[in-house]
């Protein structure tokens, strides 16, 4: 007999938190996306509770417990791997900061509804009675298909910037339309999204581009011009260009792969300079400056065998090869010469692509070679010689050496 799977889900984690609740005599629902995605029948990744319960009586309740944001009325509760946000129903008013309420209230679900971003993510679930509380609409936003403010727009909007990002995500990764009155609030105020946090910024557009719908959200964000005031020094015709290598990437890839997508028809040092504003890391930033440096290269069906052997020992070869076959395809372009290119790395597959070199700088002046800057060119062309295959020996490569040597003082 196969033992018992006895691990918790994160949905039935919560469930535990909301039957805890209602034995104590609160009130508590499943809220936001976790119900949205429950009844579009997709799978949602974090289930979060609300109850009436106040922070400090879900402390008092539960035996392990963060407090994370006390004062805003959430607290995280900790159920073995599990961490399930609790939040009290709440009001909130005074966004000074187009970010954080100045004042927070205690209050019910369907005021605690009335204060959310889009209808579709303003609905509660009764787990034990399996029952949706709709106060705003949302169930029938999602017949609709469409993605609409709670409220007036520019209220919300103006409550957090942020969320005129998160209504083009929500409109990528569903494939919803945004309600015109939505989309005109974020045409309006757009010029207001850098006052939200760059790290911010790059988390949504990170969520739009590793969405196989990433064409459909980068078109959204030019159209509404939240991609001309994130990167003022890129020109949107440019971005334009990248839709249609977005288009063509896999479904599968990376944030990396589709920024420099985006971009793919932009300068190098554009690009980066733009890219400050997200606040990416440096690992980010060296990923999509590679990409957009070697456009073309792989191009070079007759590229010298030493060349190939190095790019193909760098960790975004097969990005560049994913991203000169989207740009290929999005011109209409041949592909044979990445054909070309594909087989001969196939060729190579399971040999040493980068051995360490048969001489070091110390061997190289003992040879003859000047101290300086000479013997770091002497050392990179032997080197290139010997990925081509050209030297396999110590004792060719020092052969190699010394007619170099000789041919410098000849020449």
């Amino acid at each position: 007999m196969n033992p018992v799977n006895r691990t918790m889900t994160n949905k039935q984690a919560a469930t535990k938190v909301v039957h805890r609740l209602r034995e104590e005599g609160y009130q508590a629902l499943f809220a936001g996306g976790c119900v949205r995605d429950m009844l579009l029948g997709r799978q949602a990744k974090d289930y979060d509770v609300v109850t009436d319960a106040r922070p400090k009586q879900v402390m008092d309740i539960f035996r392990r417990t963060l407090e994370i944001g006390a004062q805003f009325g959430v607290v995280v509760v900790m159920l073995k791997k599990h961490q399930v946000e609790v939040a009290t129903f709440r009001t909130e008013s005074g966004y000074a900061d187009g970010r954080h309420p100045q004042e927070v209230h205690f209050s019910n679900a369907r005021e605690d509804a009335a204060r959310r971003d889009f209808t579709i993510n303003g609905m509660f679930y009764d787990p034990v009675a399996e029952q949706v509380y709709d106060y705003v609409g949302g169930q029938t936003d999602l017949d609709r298909q469409v993605i609409r403010t709670i409220g007036e727009p520019h209220e919300r909007f103006s409550e957090d910037f942020l969320r005129m990002l998160r209504a083009v995500r929500f409109a990528t990764q569903l494939d919803f339309e945004i309600d015109p009155a939505t989309w005109n609030a974020v045409r309006e105020l757009a010029g207001n999204i850098t006052r939200i946090s760059g790290e911010r910024i790059g988390m949504e557009l990170e969520a739009m581009l590793i969405s196989p719908n990433r064409a459909r959200g980068a078109r959204l964000l030019i159209e509404n011009e939240l991609a001309d005031q994130i990167f003022p020094e890129i020109d949107p015709n440019e971005l334009t260009a990248g839709i249609g290598v977005l288009e063509q990437l896999p479904n599968g890839a990376g944030y990396e792969l589709t920024l420099a997508g985006l971009f793919s028809a932009c300068k190098s040092a554009a690009v980066i300079n733009s890219l400050a504003v997200i606040r990416p890391s440096n690992a980010l930033i060296k990923h999509v400056q590679f990409l957009l440096d070697n456009r073309g290269v792989l191009l070079e069906d007759d590229m010298r065998l030493a060349r190939l052997r190095l790019l193909l020992a760098e960790p975004y070869f097969d990005d560049l090869y994913e991203y000169q076959l989207a740009i290929q395809k999005a011109k209409g372009e041949s592909v044979k010469p990445l054909e070309t290119i594909r087989s001969r790395a196939q060729e190579l597959k399971g040999t040493e692509l980068t051995p360490d070199p048969l001489l070091d700088g110390h061997e190289l002046m003992k040879l003859g070679v000047k101290p300086g800057p000479m013997v770091g060119e002497v050392a990179r062309e032997m080197y290139l010689e010997q990925l081509d295959n050209r030297l396999r020996t110590r004792q060719k490569a020092e052969e190699w050496v010394r007619n170099r040597i000789n041919s410098d003082k000849t020449g």
